[in-house]
Parts: C-alpha cells; sequence; structure tokens
C-alpha cells in the first residue's frame, strides 16, 4: 500500500508538514511567570554553579564556566529581563543550550516541565504600542490548563547584537 504525499513534497516534507502541528517545549520559571523554549536547542540542564567573572561583561553576563573541556558563557535571564531581586537557592538551575553552533548557559529560577503545544494552543504575540516594550524574542503564548506560558525564541534572543555572543561574538 502506497501512502499519499502532497506533490512536490515527498517522505520529508510530509513528516515536515506534520511537525508543525505539535511542538515540545522546556518550561522553566522566572519569577512568578513560565517561559517555555524549544527542546531542541536544550542540551542539558544543570544545577547552579558559580561560574568564573568576566570583567566588563553586561551584568546579565554572569561568567564562563568549563563544561567538559568547553567554555561556555553564563548568562542570567532574570536580569536580563529585569525581572527584580535575583537570589540564587536550591532550585536554581542552568539551561546548557546549543544555539548556532555555540553552546551557552542561561540561568533560570526553576525548570518546570516538557510540554508539547498544539499550534491551537499558542496565540499570537500581542502588539504594544510602547517602543520602550520590546516582544521580538517572543514567539506566541502557550496556554495549557488555564496556564499561560511565554514562549521565547532563544536563539533570536541570544543572537541578538546586544548579546553579543553567537551572531558577531570575538572569538
Amino acid at each position: 500500500m502506497q501512502e499519499r504525499m502532497q506533490p512536490g513534497l515527498g517522505m520529508a516534507g510530509k513528516a515536515k508538514a506534520a511537525d508543525t502541528h505539535a511542538s515540545e517545549f522546556l518550561t522553566f520559571r522566572l519569577g512568578q511567570e513560565s517561559y517555555g523554549i524549544e527542546i531542541l536547542k536544550v542540551q542539558e540542564i544543570r544545577g547552579y554553579e558559580t561560574p568564573t567573572a568576566i570583567a566588563n561583561a553586561p551584568a546579565f553576563i554572569k561568567g564562563v564556566i568549563n563544561l567538559r573541556g568547553v567554555i561556555v558563557p553564563i548568562l542570567d535571564l532574570r536580569i536580563k529581563f529585569k525581572l527584580g531581586q535575583v537570589s540564587y537557592d536550591e532550585f536554581t538551575v542552568a539551561i546548557i543550550l546549543n544555539l548556532a553552533g555555540r553552546v551557552v548557559g542561561v540561568v533560570v529560577d526553576a525548570v518546570s516541565d516538557v510540554l508539547t503545544l498544539s499550534s491551537e494552543a499558542i496565540r499570537p504575540t500581542p502588539e504594544f504600542a510602547s517602543a520602550t516594550f520590546d516582544t521580538k524574542y517572543i514567539t506566541g503564548l502557550g496556554t495549557i490548563d488555564e496556564q499561560m506560558i511565554i514562549l521565547l525564541d532563544i536563539e533570536k534572543l541570544m543572537t541578538g547584537a546586544d548579546m553579543a555572543l553567537v551572531d558577531g561574538a570575538v572569538h
């Protein structure tokens, strides 16, 4: 029995079309809010360890760690997003990401879960009139069981000009 394919897509295109209906996200907490990033960008989750500070780095760049021979910059998203008082406790973790061929770590309050969201469960980012509020790193708002999850385009965030980590990073 032969499967029906959309013209011009082939089997790989058919599988890709099916993938667009649901996506998996690693969810985590920053302050009182829940955020999600694509699970495919996550390399590993580690307990927080104090990184080695780098002189003259922006406040949100906490420093670097040596991860099995790879020097990994560690960023605190709570500071980057200006979410108030930052404290480190037993729930604080570093999510190690693989983005655009670079390994980067982000510090979050706690990791929650891995969720599968259908495209119907993801709403577009609302537009705001204020230019001081930047939503270009938000891909949408996911809802599950009455809980709203802010979905981040972590690669776009980390490759932004203000980060100087991936695109145009000094080696």
